[in-house]
């Protein structure tokens, strides 16, 4: 049952309180009236009924709250009238019409919330602008779990400014404490809305990542961003490579393709900026790439193994597999190693060979091994 829906024949007070502002404004100016007539029945009750401050200040309240405890009433012709007409006709007017502008307000400010139209003034905050095409539900949810296995973003405010959700935020969000704004990010009233200005990170999704049209509407709303100087603190998604230079020279801080199962691309941009675009070259078979080769390294540690394939320029060691075929990722730089496998991150236009690797490594030793023996030699002069 929508709340705020007209009744036949009367205009529904929302119709003359368009704004959360304008409904605060008026109860505050009842709550300043009331005041005075507080103010003014006190004075009536110590200048009419000779009562101290403390007594007419007593009766004042207890008339108010329609508590009425008897102990102290007026008693001259004077007093009584001014207690009818200050209290009981105009002071419990007053109250009532409080009482019933603050749940107006209420059930406004819930309907607004409820419907993305409401506005946070959240500061410091990550802002994502517009939602995945499909699954935009489960891709904030997992968006928001990693950021806040962050210790620094464990506590950072996050709102989404998009058109979907035009109903409510989905509970699954709701519950995980994002905040939602109904609008779009080439709209300058929207994104004053959310604050833009005072937004830590700015993030601005495709809308469709199989469409080089959402293209337009990302250059659309960086170009907004960018006349306020706002573009160094976006990262973006282009699905075209060759809008990438457009986004550019708009200033984005990074330009990346969409990847809707892994948010962590992202995430790394705002943790760790530039460690994005290792990320995202991983997923490519383009400029730098993890390639594995079948090449047993034994009697060596891990560290000899990366310092050996970065002298050889052949690449560097990311990984090793084991003769049980377990994947050991970033292993203890002094841990010797019985691998079968090994994992370089290489270039794709040097990309080397199994036995350029075998011959590396056998190089890396025989040099180890002549360093140790002229060591030995120096050791015993």
């Amino acid at each position: 049952m929508n709340p705020y829906r007209d009744k036949p024949g009367r205009p529904h007070r929302r119709a003359i309180y368009q704004t959360d502002w304008q409904l605060k404004k008026r109860i505050q100016r009842l709550f300043l009236i009331l005041f005075c007539l507080l103010l003014l029945h006190v004075f009536a009750m110590v200048t009419l009924e000779s009562m101290s401050l403390q007594q007419a200040a007593w009766l004042t309240l207890t008339t108010i709250t329609t508590v009425g405890y008897g102990d102290l009433s007026a008693t001259t012709p004077a007093g009584q009238i001014a207690t009818v007409v200050l209290m009981y006709i105009t002071g419990i007017t007053l109250v009532t019409l409080i009482f019933s502008d603050y749940v107006d307000y209420r059930f406004y400010r819930r309907e607004r919330i409820r419907t993305g139209r409401w506005r946070w003034n959240m500061v410091n905050h990550i802002l994502l602008i517009n939602a995945p095409k499909y699954g935009g539900t489960q891709y904030y949810m997992r968006f928001v779990q990693q950021l806040r296995a962050n210790s620094d973003y464990k506590s950072t405010p996050i709102q989404i400014l998009t058109t979907d959700f035009s109903d409510s935020i989905p509970p699954e969000l709701a519950e995980l404490g994002v905040a939602h704004f109904h609008g779009s990010g080439t709209n300058l009233h929207d994104l004053s809305a959310v604050n833009v200005h005072e937004a830590k990170h700015i993030i601005i999704l495709a809308k469709d990542s199989n469409d080089i049209s959402s293209d337009s509407d990302t250059f659309d709303t960086l170009h907004r961003l960018s006349e306020f100087n706002l573009s160094k603190r976006c990262i973006v998604e282009c699905v075209d490579d060759e809008n990438r230079s457009r986004l550019a020279k708009l200033g984005a801080q990074s330009i990346l393709r969409p990847v809707r199962t892994y948010p962590e691309i992202i995430i790394r941009a705002l943790i760790a900026p530039g460690s994005e675009k290792v990320l995202e070259d991983l997923f490519t078979h383009e400029n730098d790439h993890p390639h594995r080769y079948e090449v047993e390294v034994t009697e060596m540690n891990w560290s000899e193994i990366v310092c050996a394939l970065i002298q050889s320029n052949l690449g560097t060691a990311m990984a090793y597999i084991d003769h049980e075929n377990e994947v050991i990722c970033n292993p203890i730089a002094t841990s010797p190693i019985n691998a079968k496998a090994i994992i370089v991150l290489v270039k794709t236009e040097v990309t080397a060979t199994e036995q350029d690797i075998r011959d590396s490594i056998e190089r890396y030793k025989t040099r180890m091994a002549q360093w140790h023996a002229m060591k030995a030699a120096n050791s015993q002069l």
